[in-house]
């Protein structure tokens, strides 16, 4: 019977049809792409602001997104993001773990956003109109979903929320096995090396102990 280590009852190296490494490299470098698309938007946008230009009335706030300083503060943001996405990356194919743990924090602390999102539409239902009628008009199907039943749309809010969450946790768990299993190697190496190079050292020649050879005892007369 094959006896299972602790360790590997901890993780699994498979994640969606592939390797944990893998997915992680994937991963890493899909979130890298979409901040790379954000940073040219909002490097068009701080060139030339009419062209993104977006009423507070329209979003129903009066935060304005078309101020340098906020567009300033969410490129650093985006730039911040592509480091930690390609850090990633980089460790799972380099067999660094350390470097993946900023994107597992930034991973946890999406999921626990989205989870307090999760929260408020239950406790708070009538948010969710509240927010939907606070969309733009050019919004595709606004209509439709506004002169929907409360309660239908409290219940495909919800159910869209908390596969979004179900997702996010496997990705968590991914990157989470991802790590473990890049640890779990580096042991297992460091074990290796350490037996490979375990070598008896002898001492140099001049300072080598002689032992003396001693003479052969006299053989066994019979009388």
């Amino acid at each position: 019977m094959k006896v299972v280590s602790s360790l590997d009852r901890c993780y699994t190296s498979s994640c969606c049809c592939c390797h944990v490494r893998t997915g992680t490299i994937i991963l890493g470098v899909w979130y890298m792409l979409i901040n790379i698309g954000v940073l040219l938007i909002l490097l068009s946008a701080l060139g030339d602001p009419d062209r993104y230009n977006l009423a507070h009335s329209e979003l129903g706030t009066d935060f304005d997104f078309t101020n340098d300083a906020s567009i300033c503060i969410a490129i650093a943001i985006s730039l911040l993001m592509i480091s930690i996405c390609g850090m990633a990356s980089y460790g799972a194919y380099k067999h660094h773990s350390a470097w993946i743990l900023p994107f597992f924090c930034y991973q946890i602390f999406d999921f626990a956003l989205n989870a307090l999102v999760a929260v408020s539409v239950v406790v708070f239902p009538n948010s969710v109109q509240d927010y939907l009628q606070q969309l733009p008009d050019n919004i595709p199907y606004k209509e439709d979903i506004t002169s929907m039943n409360p309660t239908c749309q409290l219940f495909a809010v919800a159910f869209f929320i908390w596969v979004i969450l179900a997702f996010k946790a496997y990705l968590i768990g991914c990157i989470w096995n991802c790590y473990r299993y890049i640890n779990g190697r580096q042991t297992a190496d460091a074990l290796v090396y350490m037996a490979n190079s375990s070598v008896v050292l002898l001492p140099p020649s001049d300072q080598a102990v002689i032992i003396p050879k001693k003479d052969r005892p006299p053989p066994c007369i019979s009388t």
